[in-house]
C-alpha cells in the first residue's frame, strides 16, 4: 500500500486554489447580491476539492497509460509513473474519488430541494455527471479528449461558467447575464494554468501524440495565447467592475495586476521547458489572491 505522503503528492495540491478559485468568487457575487449561503457554499467546495483530486489521480493514470508520462516528461515525476503508486492502487483511488464527489453533490443538491424544481436539480445532477466524467477522461480510455486538444475547453467550462455559474445559482436560485464575466475570467485564468502546463510538456506530448494547443500552433504562438488568454480574463473582470462600480475600493484587485504582468513576462522569456513548471502554481496563487481582493472589492464597499 503506497504511503500516505504519495497519496498527498499524487493529489498535486498546488492545483487546489485554483479550483477554490472558481468557488469562491461565486461566493463573493452571490454574497454581494445577499444571496450567500454558507452550507450550499460548504458543499459546493468540498464537491470541487474531490473533483479536483479525481482529476488529478485520473491524468496521472491516464497519462502513464497513454504514454504521455515518459522519460522525457520535464516536469514533476507522477506517481504511477515513478511506481510509488501501482496502477490497481490509482484506479481504485479514482473510483473512491468519483463516488466522493457524487455523494458530496447529491448531498448539495439536497440543501436546495426546497427553492429549486425538480427539473432543474435533475439538470444539475447531469452537469455533475458529466464533470466526473470530464474530469476521468481528460486523459484516460481509448480516447481521451485532451490528446486531441480539447482539455482548454473544458477547463473554461468547468472551472468557469459551471464553477462560479452554478454555484451563484444554487445559492441565489437563478443567475444574471452580468454574472458570466467574471465567469469567463475565472475560466480563461484556470486555462491559462493548463496553457502553462501543455507549454513545458510540448516535447513529450508530440512523442505520445497528445495534441494539445501549444503542440498543435508552437511555442511562439502557444505563448501569444497565454498572453491572449491573461488579458482577456482581465478585460472581462473590468468590465463587470465598471457595470457595478460604488467605490474606489472596487479597484483593489488592481493590486494583484504586477503579478501576472510579471508572470506572462516570464514565460515569454523562459526558453526551457523545465523552468516553466513554477508557473503553474505561482499563476493558480495569483489568480486566487485576484478572486479574493476581487471579491472583497465588489462586496464590502
Amino acid at each position: 500500500m503506497a504511503a500516505v505522503s504519495h497519496w498527498i503528492k499524487a493529489f498535486r495540491l498546488r492545483t487546489l486554489p485554483l479550483a477554490l478559485s472558481s468557488i469562491g468568487m461565486a461566493g463573493f457575487l452571490a454574497s454581494d447580491h445577499h444571496m450567500f449561503n454558507t452550507l450550499v457554499f460548504i458543499w459546493c467546495v468540498l464537491t470541487t476539492l474531490f473533483l479536483q483530486i479525481l482529476s488529478n489521480l485520473a491524468n496521472d493514470y491516464g497519462d502513464f497509460m497513454n504514454g504521455a508520462d515518459s522519460i522525457h516528461r520535464v516536469g514533476p515525476e507522477r506517481a504511477v509513473q515513478s511506481g510509488v503508486i501501482s496502477i490497481g492502487e490509482m484506479k481504485a483511488a479514482i473510483v473512491v474519488f468519483a463516488a466522493l464527489s457524487l455523494t458530496t453533490g447529491i448531498v448539495l443538491l439536497y440543501q436546495v430541494k426546497d427553492i429549486l424544481s425538480l427539473n432543474i436539480l435533475g439538470g444539475f445532477l447531469l452537469v455533475g455527471l458529466l464533470a466526473i466524467a470530464a474530469a476521468v477522461t481528460y486523459t484516460s480510455g481509448k480516447k481521451p479528449y485532451g490528446y486531441i486538444g480539447l482539455g482548454d475547453i473544458s477547463v473554461f467550462l468547468f472551472f468557469g461558467l459551471v464553477a462560479v455559474c452554478g454555484t451563484y445559482f444554487l445559492q441565489a436560485g437563478g443567475v444574471t447575464t452580468d454574472i458570466l464575466l467574471p465567469a469567463i475570467s475565472c475560466g480563461l485564468l484556470s486555462t491559462g494554468v493548463l496553457n502553462v502546463n501543455n507549454l513545458r510538456d510540448i516535447e513529450s506530448d508530440k512523442l505520445a501524440g497528445k495534441r494539445s494547443i501549444p503542440v498543435r500552433i508552437g511555442p511562439v504562438y502557444g505563448r501569444y495565447y497565454h498572453l491572449l488568454l491573461i488579458t482577456l480574463a482581465w478585460v472581462c473582470a473590468t468590465l463587470y467592475v465598471f457595470m457595478h462600480y460604488t467605490s474606489l475600493f472596487n479597484l483593489m484587485y488592481l493590486a494583484t495586476l504586477p503579478l501576472f504582468i510579471r508572470h506572462v513576462i516570464f514565460v515569454f522569456r523562459t526558453r526551457e521547458p523545465q523552468l516553466l513548471d513554477p508557473y503553474l502554481k505561482q499563476l493558480a496563487l495569483s489568480t486566487l489572491l485576484f478572486v479574493i481582493t476581487y471579491g472583497i472589492g465588489i462586496t464590502f464597499f
